[in-house]
């Protein structure tokens, strides 16, 4: 099943390298395990969730813990070789730095994902720089909000007049045209 977070769009970023090379020059030992969960992160178009990456590395090694799987996935995070995204409910995806940054929109209500320029951002890491002496870490972002069709629902403009009124938000509304 392809979920919206998986459609390919990236903007390619200024080094690319391959992330077992990356561990192994930092000290890092491939173990079989470590080999199989990057190699899952390395050949996947799109985003790819720790569940996914543990289905397929228990396919091919039945033994490994899905611990393991998310011990790589926070070391890679942490030496700046995956983006980690919230996708909305729950749902976390990660994504190899390599392969380029890039942005998305998520509805609330209906799901919808859409994918979002990068320049859309440029005026908002300024603004933190200037405003807050704040370097924000723009690579690869995932926008809670609510789609205009979703603004359509009575439920839901009640609940986001309710938020606005006390201060929670203030909504931005996106459309996919």
């Amino acid at each position: 099943m392809r979920f919206p977070w998986q459609q390919k769009q990236t903007v390619p970023t200024e080094t690319s390298h391959n992330l077992t090379e990356e561990l192994t020059r930092q000290g890092y030992r491939m173990t079989p395990q470590r080999m199989m969960i990057v190699d899952a992160i390395e050949h996947t178009e799109n985003h790819i969730s720790a569940e996914d990456i543990f289905r397929q590395v228990v396919a091919k090694y039945p033994n490994v813990n899905v611990s393991t799987v998310y011990r790589t996935l926070e070391l890679l995070e942490k030496l700046g070789l995956v983006t980690k995204t919230e996708m909305g409910v729950g749902h976390i995806v990660y994504h190899p730095l390599e392969k380029g940054h890039h942005h998305h929109l998520i509805c609330r209500e209906c799901g919808n994902i859409i994918n979002l320029d990068e320049s859309v951002l440029a005026s908002l890491k300024e603004s933190l720089q200037q405003n807050y002496q704040f370097t924000a870490d723009l690579r690869h972002l995932g926008i809670m909000g609510y789609a205009r069709s979703a603004n359509k629902n009575p439920k839901i403009k009640q609940q986001i007049a309710k938020m606005e009124n006390l201060g929670v938000i203030r909504p931005f509304i996106f459309s996919s045209g």
